[in-house]
């Protein structure tokens, strides 16, 4: 069964449930995924529903600091609500150890030693952590912390 049609069912039974906490959303990336489906002319695949929803929740992150700085925790939590519902859908997260193998071989791989080479490192860890649910922040970090930047 492709993504878009779990989430089809999730919405229906969301529904059927009265479980509005889950129905927001879902209703939410149903419509992010109709907007891209029109935007690229054709039905999604299932990588592409993916990174939909990676950049739903990547908005949701950045939401949930910014309502934290402002103290409103209210619209904060519900944030942090929507991305567990939203993660379902996303692979498992890479771990540490995970990150920090990718990132120590890119650096071997492309021979950095400052933060100049920044760039060639995330560029040759991204590919290697692909199909893994891995947060841009947390890899920069790792590769900041392996330089010694």
């Amino acid at each position: 069964m492709a993504l878009t049609d779990t989430i089809n069912s999730h919405i229906t039974t969301a529904m059927k449930a009265k479980d509005a906490l889950r129905l927001s959303p879902l209703r939410m990336l149903k419509a992010a995924l109709m907007n891209k489906s029109v935007e690229l002319g054709r039905d999604l695949e299932d990588p592409e529903v993916m990174q939909v929803i990676s950049s739903l929740v990547k908005q949701r992150r950045d939401s949930v600091d910014q309502f934290s700085k402002a103290g409103r925790i209210d619209l904060a939590e519900k944030e942090t609500a929507e991305i567990t519902v939203l993660e379902i859908y996303l692979p498992p997260a890479a771990t540490v150890s995970e990150i920090e193998a990718a990132v120590a071989a890119a650096i071997a791989e492309t021979g950095a030693t400052s933060a100049k080479d920044m760039g060639k490192v995330m560029k040759a860890v991204m590919p290697k952590l692909a199909g893994k649910n891995a947060d841009g922040r947390t890899i920069s970090e790792s590769v900041r912390r392996t330089l010694g930047v």
